[in-house]
């Protein structure tokens, strides 16, 4: 028996330091990039911490580097898949405006351009063109205040993480990738995923552009082993692979990804090592922008993850401890400081200006800011679009106690140009131009000039505006304006060749607007204007050549006050947000009369009018099945004072209009138009084919006192409700970057026009006239 107690050492011996190895074996984690694709790195974490497989080290790119920072500042698989299964998300990856965060107290009325052209007015004038680039104002804001605690309790260097992390970015002027190991984690992040022609890179502080860190060294497994030297390699890669053979089969499928299979470093599958471990998911018919698929991309890395585990397994021995894991993370996430604002600074302006940024972030009654303020402040910076290239960092300054909100900011060209143009079914084909210039030093100077040509509709407005940042923001802005519309007796589809004029509607107006907006949400304006209106109409249906038109020119003075809010995501055929307006406005002016050849009473007359109208709309719309569909409502009402004018005729052209539908202002609809008149209607739409939208609208409305035509072309008012009217249309749209593509089927309720088929391409917006 003692004969054996030799062995038996040997035998404990070697117990013990395969025991040993076991609790020294470190995993490292490398996380590739891949766009949406990315979103199965949530999954395989989930079945990392499931089965207590350890992460002591995470190398991430492009959106490994978001997934692995995220799990390296503390936060744990089921948080990270919450966050990305929330709506916000959605908004941050697509670049689409959150509507909460509709600042639009700059400007809230829509311009029919399709497009704005930034011009340098320097030594010589250079039009330069906007950039495809996905907005980043939400991704920016989202990274710095995610990933500010996680920064903040490892004092900026990512060894002291929750777990030691890198990221990987690349400089493409020179060719050379950068492992980042210290500063702002956020920052890491956004360098590393700034893929060309997606989202733009970020300005460094010695003045460089990192990219996308995929483009050099997409699975860096080369990284994880310099720099922590693990014992066992888990490798998930989502990005593309060499094919060991010409892919025969899908060379033609494959041709239209091409530029960014070869834009982008292909993954080494081997480069885990004999004892690592290579996840891949199975991600075909999946793209680097399915962000809509975030429930389905988190599910197959889960599937791949479970096919690896016996694997795992087998050649990782050492295990972690579900509840001390989660106690280590609670500890960590402890650290981390009170979210609490010392200071904002504003970097890459002049010094005269600092003063007019900051006061989009407002302070509270201890002289600091509170963290809702900062948000509010950094998105209401951003909704001007005066400054661009806005990016936020937050970084903890322990010797003030709170956090810093550091904006970098340059200022946007000071002059812009906009293009838009109409094409249409009907010959209300229009073209649209315009021209601003801002200047900014302690107040924002803007003076703008724009036009419509065409044949309906032409129009003409000049405005200088001058923003004040006072504790209660306002501006105010003298502007003149002309618009004409002419109708014309057309009918059939597609009919070019108008007939002689039935309405010809000329405004002008020369007035001071001042706008006041307590949260940059919303804005109560007070309008105070002079105004000349001519008008000139037919009083019977069939007009020739050699009639003389009817002429009512109404001169005179209003006041209008008015509450206004938007936050709807188009210009036109909206499927989210909210629009409100509502006013109230005097009207005191002349009436001068003169009668053409279609006019029963040939005298001249003139009169005085003076009314008060309040009026008022609102539409919402609620989106569903992922975006995929919305409904909405519309109401609209105008109650008035207004009476009659000289004829029939006269007084329909002066009345208020009920427009629900984008043609209906290019038709003289005399049903559409009272002083009194109260509407609601709902609106469905859906998407076709992932391009084409289908919708839907229908509308009532009723009018109190309608006007009918006397024995004498004489305006009387008839007592009470007139029936309702029903309104209807449906049709199919498509957008696109001149504007949307749209063809209607539509039902009015009035003796003309009654069914119609219209189709346009562009933005079919009008102005309100001189008293709307």
């Amino acid at each position: 028996m003692f004969k054996l107690l030799p062995q038996l050492r040997v035998f404990l011996f070697l117990l013990l330091f395969v025991s040993w190895q076991a609790s020294a074996q470190k995993v490292g984690l490398v996380l590739s990039g891949g766009g949406a694709k990315g979103l199965a790195h949530v999954g395989v974490l989930k079945v990392l911490e499931k089965n207590n497989i350890p992460i002591d080290y995470i190398v991430g790119t492009s959106m490994g580097s978001v997934v692995g920072a995220l799990y390296a500042a503390g936060y744990s698989p089921q948080d990270i898949e919450d966050l990305v299964l929330s709506p916000k998300f959605q908004y941050w990856v697509s670049g689409r405006p959150l509507e909460e965060h509709a600042f639009n107290y700059f400007s809230l009325d829509p311009s029919p351009a399709a497009l704005r052209l930034p011009i340098s007015l320097q030594k010589s004038i250079k039009v330069q063109t906007t950039s495809g680039l996905v907005s980043d104002v939400n991704l920016n804001y989202a990274l710095a205040s995610t990933l500010a605690a996680g920064g903040a309790i490892s004092k900026y260097d990512f060894n002291k993480l929750f777990v030691p992390y890198r990221s990987l970015t690349a400089e493409i002027f020179t060719r050379q990738q950068i492992v980042q190991r210290s500063g702002s984690l956020a920052d890491a992040v956004r360098n590393s995923m700034a893929v060309p022609l997606a989202f733009r890179p970020i300005r460094q502080a010695d003045g460089r552009y990192l990219f996308d860190g995929g483009l050099f060294n997409n699975f860096p497994t080369d990284v994880l082993r310099s720099e922590f030297k693990p014992d066992v390699i888990i490798g998930v890669n989502v990005g593309d692979v060499s094919f060991k053979k010409y892919p025969h089969e899908k060379d033609d499928e494959l041709l239209s990804s091409s530029l960014v299979f070869l834009g982008f470093d292909v993954a080494d599958t081997l480069a885990v090592g004999p004892n690592g471990i290579l996840i891949q998911p199975d991600l075909e018919g999946y793209g680097t922008t399915a962000f809509d698929r975030v429930k389905d991309l988190i599910d197959i890395g889960v599937k791949a993850a479970e096919e690896k585990l016996p694997l795992m397994k087998q050649r990782i021995k050492r295990e972690v401890d579900s509840v001390s894991l989660q106690q280590r993370r609670q500890a960590f996430q402890k650290q981390a400081p009170p979210p609490r604002f010392a200071s904002v600074k504003i970097q890459g302006l002049k010094e005269n200006q600092h003063n007019y940024v900051r006061n989009f972030f407002r302070r509270n009654e201890d002289n600091k800011y509170e963290i809702g303020e900062i948000e509010e402040g950094y998105y209401r910076l951003a909704a001007n679009d005066f400054f661009k290239g806005i990016y936020p960092r937050i970084r903890f300054d322990s010797l003030a106690g709170g956090y810093e909100l550091s904006i970098d900011a340059q200022q946007s060209n000071n002059a812009t140009a906009e293009v838009g143009a109409v094409f249409s079914t009907r010959p209300v084909d229009n073209l649209y131009l315009g021209l601003e210039y801002r200047y900014l030093n302690r107040l924002l100077y803007t003076v703008g000039a724009n036009a419509n040509i065409g044949r309906f509709y032409s129009a003409g407005q000049f405005g200088f505006r001058v923003n004040i940042p006072a504790k209660l923001p306002f501006y105010v802005e003298p502007s003149v304006m002309y618009s004409s519309l002419n109708y014309r007796d057309v009918n059939d589809f597609l009919n070019r060749d108008a007939a002689s004029t039935q309405v010809r509607q000329r405004d002008f107006k020369l007035g001071m607007q001042a706008g006041f907006s307590h949260n940059f949400r919303s804005r109560v304006v007070m309008d105070l204007s002079y105004f000349s209106n001519e008008d000139e109409y037919a009083n019977v249906r069939t007009v020739s050549s050699e009639d003389v038109l009817d002429e009512t020119d109404f001169t005179g003075y209003t006041a209008a006050l008015r509450f206004e809010r938007n936050s709807l995501n188009r210009k036109m055929y909206s499927t989210r947000g909210r629009r409100a307006v509502m006013g109230i406005r005097g009207v005191q002016g002349e009436e001068a009369y003169k009668p053409g050849t279609t006019s029963l009473n040939p005298d001249r007359r003139t009169a005085d009018h003076q009314w008060l109208q309040i009026s008022g709309s609102l539409e919402e719309y609620f989106p569903f099945n992922n975006d995929r569909s919305s409904w909405g409502y519309f109401l609209e009402g105008v109650v008035s004072t207004q009476g009659t004018f000289s004829n029939y005729r006269s007084s329909v052209n002066t009345s208020p209009i009920f427009a629900p539908l984008p043609d209906s202002r290019t038709l003289f609809l005399d049903k559409y138009r009272a002083s009194r008149y109260g509407a609601a209607g709902l609106r469905y739409s859906a998407t076709l084919l992932t391009k084409f939208e289908w919708r839907t609208e229908t509308y009532v409305h009723v009018i109190h006192g309608p006007l009918e035509e006397g024995p004498m072309q004489e305006a009387i008012r008839a007592k009470g409700f007139e029936r309702p009217r029903v309104t209807a249309s449906t049709g199919v749209i498509l957008h696109l970057p001149i504007g949307p593509a749209a063809l209607h089927f539509i039902h009015y309720d009035n003796d003309e026009n009654r069914w119609s088929v219209f189709g346009h391409v562009g933005f079919l917006l009008f102005r309100g006239r001189t008293l709307q």
